[in-house]
């Protein structure tokens, strides 16, 4: 042990300390300092950034003999006081920088040491300090967090005052303005409570977990001997499969009748076999993480290890044994019937066809958080666990039988979250705590993902081949489509139909095709379980499609903008689905791209060299806002004894602004009886208290919940009203005896379900609808790409809040653009780390971004709105290949198109 003194946030402080543990450890755990958050622990992510002697510094990855005695360090917590924040935070409110905030702390303080020494700064020395750095964003596309300290600069120079920063509502209206998020201040100060911040301020007794981890993929296990770990210090119990009550399985929900599997086919502790790298197989209980750590490795597995199928085609070849027997590794067949049959018009010598196989790659969500929770027994005996889940009332459907609990007596809790990007739609360590809480005997239990458990062990986006055949006559009219495709969903089959379903959903989608004929199958391999990620399954299916008509424009001999110009949706039109666009906007959308368009071609030729060449590349996107089908939401809606009004619903937020959307829907359905802002509470994310308004993914909530606030104040303000029009107060509410609580309930009653046969359908009620112009620059020599430049057009109905859309479509462009160029996750040995993943820093996005908006009401959305957060991601990859065809002759069919790739397929000279 050593002694320091240190000056912490302009205090002397003493402190004893082990010299070879980090600085962040000791903030954190020693002085809980919880503003310092801790991401990749590797130094790569700079979430740990703080100050010290002047300097950034990635705590995590200082240990503290290396920190000198007297240092002077501040922490998010020193930089300011809450109701006189520094400029920089009032400017990442302002900006909608805090979308989940995670990595807010450190950004602030890493642009505090820049503005310090250089409070003039040009956009690029921003963006090539945040580089430096290390400090890595995966929300918010980066251009936002440009702007924040330019904005924050001209305060610090005195050329304005913070106070004008923040939007103040004008005329009592906030609906479609950049007021900013409710938990913005929290996130800003480093007092939002993330998963890791609770379990640090759980109470003395709590029991601290570690994994007992597979280490390969497929496996028979024929014994666990825990008898060393049991005795090693600090151990409370080593559970195994033989410790759960309940069926320990996490049920997929299967309703799809032709699926072949029962979606009982995830173990929550292994038992008989190990499906996939990461799979636990055990879980120590004790007193400190360091004792539970080593009493897991102390544990011993004999397995009987299996060939590993990592890829579909590996599964489903003839000699492949089934990874769970009894179901064979072809689990779902989705087909696809629209029209008359293709095969005259494939074979019609006056049509035109052209064909695209794509590989779209099995893409980490990557959030700079990893997974962590906790779990206890609250005060009515439930078990109460609290995690990153944007999906409480499916999640306690699918654990509460494995766990083996009844599910009145099962509570779950949405922590605040540092993102997740869809993985969390899957439950991942939800059930391992339910568990380990009930072997404990009820003690309180926490687990905390390392960054290599996260990427190794959480869902990723499902990889999937896809075949498309386009056909059209020789004007450019699209006549027919032929697809087929499969779909690795790793070895647990929850939601692995659903999203086979989305190949046949929109692969081709936003033309108009009258013949389509395909068929999809999803397959069970031993690689990385398939999991929600953002615009889930539309980017395997547009990668095809979008590649497929630019190949066919240049069959056709025109150019691709005007062939898809030709072939939009417009009236008279049906998606493959065989369903009428809610909304005829693309035409809008096409002509207002046009001239942006012709002026990048011109700038990208002009700009073309030798050794650099430049190219335009064009995508069109659409996503689904829902759950197939009749989907709907629920919420409450209450009037207090102050006069202030309270919203209970289940919109779980991982950084998409559940809050402010919440806010916002509610409030400007009860403006009209004058109340403010500041006037609704909310009540968000907790099963004992909120009811069930589904997960958030899919574009969904804005649209369900959305609506539901909606009706629910209604009826609210409908009983407050009197009959000349003013409105009651709470003491006349109960002295007429009319309630002041009412459920709002909204569901799309106009949907239906695909067919399995046919796909066939009307399965969302408003579509999101977006248009992608990457320009893309090839060094001819290395094959390296760049995008330098980005224009999108997007279509999302009325916008909830300007700034949140912002950021959500920034964000999604950013790993759009990131899954085109350099994100994977193949190579259980290459790709652990955020870096070794590929995760994209802020000088591979550029910074000038371009949004252009279309506000076509929805008539079935609140105030016009449909969803956002998924269109960003649909189709700009597609878009970026084209963009390096366009620039090299190189056709990359595949991502993320690494420069040996891009080398591979230039034409030869």
């Amino acid at each position: 042990m050593q002694k320091k003194i240190l000056n912490i946030n302009g205090l002397p402080r003493t402190l004893i300390v082990d010299p070879e543990v980090s600085l962040a450890s000791v903030l954190r755990e020693q002085l809980l300092l919880t503003g310092c958050k801790v991401g990749c622990n590797q130094g790569q992510c700079g979430t740990c950034s703080i100050i010290m002697d002047g300097r950034v510094v990635r705590s995590c990855v200082v240990k503290m003999k290396r920190v000198p005695d007297q240092a002077v360090i501040t922490t998010i917590e020193g930089l300011a006081t809450p109701d006189n924040l520094h400029p920089l935070q009032v400017a990442w409110m302002a900006y909608g920088c805090a979308q989940c905030g995670f990595c807010s702390p450190g950004f602030i303080l890493s642009a505090k040491v820049l503005l310090d020494e250089n409070p003039n700064p040009t956009r690029e020395e921003v963006r090539e300090w945040f580089q430096k750095n290390r400090n890595a964003c995966r929300c918010t596309g980066y251009q936002p967090l440009v702007d924040a300290v330019m904005a924050a600069a001209k305060v610090v120079r005195g050329e304005m005052r913070k106070e004008d920063l923040l939007f103040k509502p004008v005329g009592n209206k906030i609906y479609g303005t950049t007021y900013h998020r409710p938990s913005a201040l929290q996130k800003v100060t480093g007092t939002w409570d993330y998963g890791a911040d609770v379990n640090l301020q759980m109470p003395k007794g709590t029991l601290r977990l570690a994994l007992v981890q597979a280490e390969v993929s497929h496996a028979n296990i024929k014994g666990i001997d825990t008898s060393a770990a049991e005795k090693m210090p600090g151990v409370y119990k080593v559970v195994t499969h033989k410790d759960v009550k309940g069926k320990n399985r996490i049920t997929g929900l299967i309703t799809f009748p032709s699926n072949k599997g029962d979606g009982w086919d995830r173990p929550i502790l292994n038992d008989e076999k190990v499906f996939q790298f990461g799979d636990a197989i055990a879980i120590v209980a004790a007193d400190t993480v360091e004792h539970a750590k080593a009493a897991a490795a102390a544990v011993k597995v004999d397995l009987e290890v299996l060939p590993a199928y990592m890829s579909a085609p590996a599964a489903m070849a003839p000699d492949a044994i089934e990874i769970h027997p009894g179901t064979p590794n072809i689990y779902y067949e989705q087909g696809v019937v629209k029209g008359e049959d293709t095969k005259p018009f494939m074979a019609d010598p006056n049509i035109v066809t052209a064909e695209a196989e794509t590989y779209c790659s099995r893409q980490p969500h990557l959030p700079l958080e990893p997974d962590t929770g906790c779990a206890y027994m609250d005060e009515e005996g439930r078990l109460t666990i609290h995690s990153k889940s944007i999906a409480l009332h499916l999640h306690h459907a699918m654990i509460a039988p494995g766990i083996g609990i009844e599910p009145e007596k099962l509570r779950l809790v949405a922590n605040p979250t540092g993102a997740t990007f869809g993985y969390k739609f899957s439950p991942t360590n939800e059930a391992l705590l339910g568990v380990a809480c009930v072997a404990c005997d009820g003690k309180p239990v926490s687990l905390d993902f390392t960054m290599y458990q996260q990427i190794t062990y959480t869902g990723k986006r499902s990889p999937a081949l896809v075949k498309c055949k386009l056909a059209a006559d020789k004007t450019g009219k699209l006549v027919a489509m032929e697809t087929d495709w499969w779909l690795d969903h790793g070895p647990y089959s929850e939601f692995g139909d659903l999203n086979t379903v989305r190949q046949g959903q929109f692969t081709g989608a936003g033309y108009n095709i009258p013949n389509i004929r395909g068929k999809g199958r999803t397959v069970c391999t031993n690689h990385a379980w398939g999991s929600a990620f953002r615009a889930y399954g539309s980017p395997k299916a547009f990668l095809s499609s979008e590649i497929a008509i630019d190949i066919l424009a240049e069959k056709l001999g025109m150019d691709p903008f005007d062939l898809r110009y030709k072939n939009i949706y417009r009236p008279g039109s049906t998606t493959p689905t065989g369903q009428v666009p809610e909304v005829f906007c693309l035409e809008e959308m096409m002509d207002i791209l046009r001239p942006l368009y012709e002026e990048a071609k011109k700038r990208c030729k002009e700009l073309s060299t030798p050794e650099k060449k430049r190219g335009v590349g064009l995508g069109v996107g659409m996503y689904g806002c829902g759950l197939d089908g009749p989907d709907g939401s629920v919420c409450w809606v209450e009037l207090n004894k102050d006069g202030t009004v309270s919203i209970g619903d289940s919109w779980q937020d991982h950084g998409q602004g559940a809050d402010l959307a919440t806010l916002t829907h509610a409030h400007e359905t009860l403006r009209q009886m004058g109340i403010a802002p500041e006037q609704i509470k909310l009540v968000m994310n907790d099963t004992a208290f909120t009811p069930a308004s589904g997960p958030s993914g899919g574009s969904r909530q804005n649209v369900m919940t959305g609506n539901a606030i909606r009706v629910g104040c209604e009826m609210l303000v409908n009983a407050m009203r009197k009959a000349d029009g003013t409105f009651r107060t709470y003491d006349e509410m109960v002295a007429e005896n009319i309630p002041v609580h009412y459920e709002g309930k909204w569901a799309a009653s106009m949907c239906t379900d695909c067919s399995p046969e046919t796909c066939q359908g009307d399965p969302f009620c408003c579509y999101v609808y977006e248009l992608f112009m990457p320009e893309v620059e090839v060094d001819m020599k290395t094959g390296k790409a760049t995008v330098v430049d980005f224009t999108t057009v997007i279509d999302c109905g009325t916008i909830t809040n300007k700034q949140t859309t912002d950021g959500q479509v920034y964000g999604g462009l950013a790993q759009g653009i990131g899954l085109a160029l350099t994100e994977d996750f193949e190579d259980l040995k290459k790709h652990t780390s955020l870096v070794g993943c590929g995760l994209p820093f802020i000088k591979d996005v550029p910074d000038n971004m371009k949004i252009i908006y279309v506000q076509t009401p929805r008539e079935h959305g609140p105030y016009g709105a449909s969803g956002i957060g998924e269109g960003p991601l649909t189709s700009p990859h597609p878009a970026i290949l084209n963009a390096i065809y366009n620039a090299c002759g190189a056709r990359v069919q595949s991502v993320p198109a690494l420069p040996e790739k891009i080398l591979a397929a230039m034409p030869k000279k």
